[in-house]
């Protein structure tokens, strides 16, 4: 969530050492910046309580994103088909909409407590200079990865001038960039992305010099890509949820497990604390905090959040608290997004209220 220089965001990484491989190093930039300025976590600790101000109290008005994809390619198989893109934005608005046929699998003790974002993304039909689009860019690039180019960690997708692609407005449009982020034939990112500036539930600054979007490594994009993703001890599942994941931090979300430990909190008063993450498992029998969430009591933790680093085949669902963070988010500080643009030609983008289930 931060970065080297004050604030920043949320980035899924690995080591070099295929036997102990992180997802996100944003605990220990955190540590980087309070060694910088001492008192820092204690400010991030304290704007965690602040969340619920920004709560949306509107669970069933379905908002609807324009999305485009920028595929940054430097070889044939970074290319992805045009299929695999689809597949994602399917994903994305089966897990948002809690259509994923395995929400089946969440635990009865955490049925009351999730629910239907009513959040859908579509892939852009017009582009900002009026022209139809199918939402799709592509370039190919002379960059055969874009780790360290153009700013940390891979800002240097984000321009033309860089090797990568230059972002379409970027408060109408949810940029998502697709590309190679490894450091010697492996995956070292496997996503980050920009929350809004200044949000209640983090610390402030936290998308200062950074372009808005979401950056997605190339083998970890969609359900059906041709890729397999190898992080050095063997093929892993894709379901296309590392982009869920990483647009939850685009709308707002924090870490499940609050970046801490079992003192530390996401300010959402439903997601269960846990110690520290999970280890790309599906443990369910883990409960490492003593809690007490809303009239449940002390729940396990909750592996299949997709805030979680939980493996994908076990991530299906996101909380109440969350959702209504999320619609907050998109009903104040990226309110373009799901709002009518006379300019750009966009259709007004806030659909019928429907009941709530």
């Amino acid at each position: 969530m931060k970065s080297f220089f004050i604030l920043s965001f949320l980035f899924c990484s690995i080591t070099l050492n295929a036997q102990e491989w992180h997802k996100c190093y944003t605990h220990e930039l955190m540590e980087h910046q309070e060694s910088l300025t001492p008192g820092y976590l204690d400010a991030v600790d304290h704007s965690f309580y602040r969340a619920k101000q920004n709560y949306s109290q509107d669970r069933a008005t379905v908002h609807t994103i324009n999305v485009v994809v920028h595929i940054v390619y430097n070889t044939p198989a970074e290319n992805l088909p045009d299929s695999v893109i689809f597949n994602q934005i399917d994903r994305l608005n089966e897990d948002f909409r809690r259509l994923n046929a395995d929400t089946t699998n969440l635990r009865d003790t955490f049925n009351t407590i999730v629910g239907d974002s009513f959040i859908e993304f579509q892939l852009a039909t017009i582009a900002p200079d009026g022209s139809p689009t199918n939402g799709i860019t592509r370039t190919n690039t002379t960059q055969t990865t874009f780790i360290g180019v153009g700013g940390f960690p891979a800002e240097g997708v984000k321009s033309d001038a860089t090797g990568g692609k230059d972002p379409w407005d970027q408060a109408h449009y949810l940029n998502i960039w697709v590309c190679n982020m490894s450091l010697l034939g492996t995956p070292f990112l496997l996503g980050y992305a920009s929350p809004p500036n200044n949000l209640p539930n983090w610390p402030p600054g936290s998308a200062d010099n950074m372009s808005d979007g979401v950056v997605i490594e190339f083998e970890a994009f969609g359900s059906n890509n041709p890729n397999v993703l190898d992080l050095g001890a063997g093929p892993v599942n894709v379901l296309g949820r590392t982009a869920v994941h990483e647009i939850g931090h685009y709308l707002g979300l924090r870490h499940i497990w609050g970046d801490g430990d079992c003192t530390a909190e996401d300010g959402i008063d439903d997601t269960p604390n846990a110690q520290d993450q999970s280890q790309q498992d599906c443990n369910t029998t883990i409960n490492d905090c003593v809690d007490n969430i809303l009239t449940l009591g002390d729940l396990p933790n909750m592996v299949e959040n997709y805030m979680d680093y939980s493996a994908e085949t076990c991530q299906n669902s996101f909380t109440l608290g969350q959702i209504d963070i999320m619609r907050g988010v998109l009903e104040v500080e990226r309110f373009d997004l799901i709002n009518e643009n006379t300019a750009l030609g966009l259709s007004d983008k806030a659909a019928n209220t429907i009941e709530l289930k």
